[in-house]
């Protein structure tokens, strides 16, 4: 897999019936290793381990409804009431992050209305922090803290 801008870690690894799995440690179990999932596990592992979110606040692929229609968001972060406070749109690192990533993340978030979308695609990173009532955002140049998301 290719190496990514975020910081190095070990993960486990299977393969079985010639496909490759990693293991979630937010889903607890092995899923099938894409390069976007590739993406979704570093990121989920810097949001544990450097930024400090708890992985028991962190869901992955959650389904939501947006206009009646299911749909699954790859990371939703939960402050400690239970309430989503971030979207985290993960995309392959082939897939360059821009106004379509951007659209997909706010349309997720017109069923959730958190503060905060990130899209990456494990090259570059962006933090965008919205303002759900005048339909405004602005990209942040650092991740928030845990706690400031409380």
């Amino acid at each position: 897999m290719k190496i990514l801008n975020l910081p190095q870690c070990s993960f486990r690894f299977k393969e079985q019936g010639g496909k490759k799995f990693i293991y979630d440690e937010v889903r607890q179990k092995f899923v099938t290793l894409t390069p976007e999932e590739w993406v979704r596990q570093n990121f989920l592992h810097f949001m544990s381990r450097h930024l400090h979110y708890p992985t028991s606040l962190t869901g992955v692929e959650k389904m939501i409804k947006v206009h009646g229609l299911s749909q699954r968001c790859d990371i939703v972060l939960y402050n400690r009431k239970g309430a989503p406070v971030m979207i985290v749109e993960c995309k392959a690192p082939s897939v360059r992050i821009d106004a379509t990533t951007l659209s997909q993340a706010a349309r997720y978030n017109t069923a959730l209305g958190v503060p905060y979308l990130v899209l990456t695609n494990g090259l570059k990173h962006y933090c965008i922090e919205t303002e759900v009532k005048d339909n405004s955002y602005s990209i942040k140049s650092e991740f928030p803290s845990f706690e400031e998301l409380q």
